[in-house]
């Protein structure tokens, strides 16, 4: 700490490394969900040993949503802002950019401008002309954001019932029980469905008029029971 100290330098890394003896020294980048420090860090779930082996599902939405100043912080304090891609899971670089698009044009947004000067519709317009960017330069992207969000409950007389909803305006979900691959001329999901009680897949896909948005995806009965959430809890997921 000495050196540091006459050569008048300033410590910045994980607040893991906060102590009382380098707090003085130490810019903090929050990691922890803790209130430590008196501010409540950012929501991220950490394994208690050492790192978080899984990340809870964040949408493009609540990306886009992120606010790098917490609340009661002068924002005068905060110098800026980070997005990790941590890559043990990642064995290639089309798997890379998968990852990286266009989550990163909405951490970028959330961090140069001000939540009131954000527009959610505006921005998905200009992320799809990214897109299209994309296509032509044979780049890969997720296009997680057209895909609905999926809640599984049980209803008061026990039957299993998924609530699909999307997170961009402009999308119609259709689905099917029968293995077959639905369509834009398939049941549209209004509100809660109930699963038949003999069904053991759910397809469903997203669309915007007659065009298919959203890549169709196979949710097998099994799997909707396993993560069902406790009572008085929500449970959201995307694939």
């Amino acid at each position: 700490m000495a050196f540091f100290r006459a050569k008048n330098l300033v410590l910045r890394a994980a607040d893991k490394l906060f102590s009382s003896t380098i707090g003085q020294l130490l810019r903090s980048m929050l990691w922890l969900d803790s209130s430590e420090f008196g501010v409540e860090r950012y929501p991220i779930r950490p394994d208690k040993a050492i790192e978080p082996p899984v990340y809870k599902t964040v949408r493009l939405r609540d990306s886009y949503a992120f606010n790098p100043v917490p609340a009661g912080v002068d924002a005068k304090l905060v110098k800026g802002g980070q997005a990790n891609l941590w890559s043990e899971q990642l064995f290639n670089y089309r798997h890379l950019q998968y990852m990286t698009y266009p989550r990163s044009f909405a951490v970028a947004e959330a961090l140069w401008s001000e939540p009131a000067n954000r527009n959610w519709d505006n921005f998905v317009g200009r992320v799809e002309a990214h897109m299209a960017r994309f296509d032509v330069a044979q780049k890969k992207y997720a296009p997680s954001m057209y895909e609905p969000i999926i809640d599984v409950k049980r209803n008061a007389n026990g039957e299993l019932t998924v609530l699909l909803s999307t997170e961009i305006s402009g999308l119609t979900i259709h689905y099917s029980f029968d293995h077959s691959f639905p369509d834009q001329f398939y049941p549209e999901a209004k509100g809660s469905v109930v699963v038949p009680k003999d069904a053991t897949v759910m397809k469903i896909v997203t669309y915007r008029g007659n065009k298919a948005m959203g890549r169709t995806i196979d949710l097998t009965i099994a799997d909707m029971i396993k993560i069902i959430p406790p009572k008085n809890h929500q449970n959201f997921f995307v694939f």
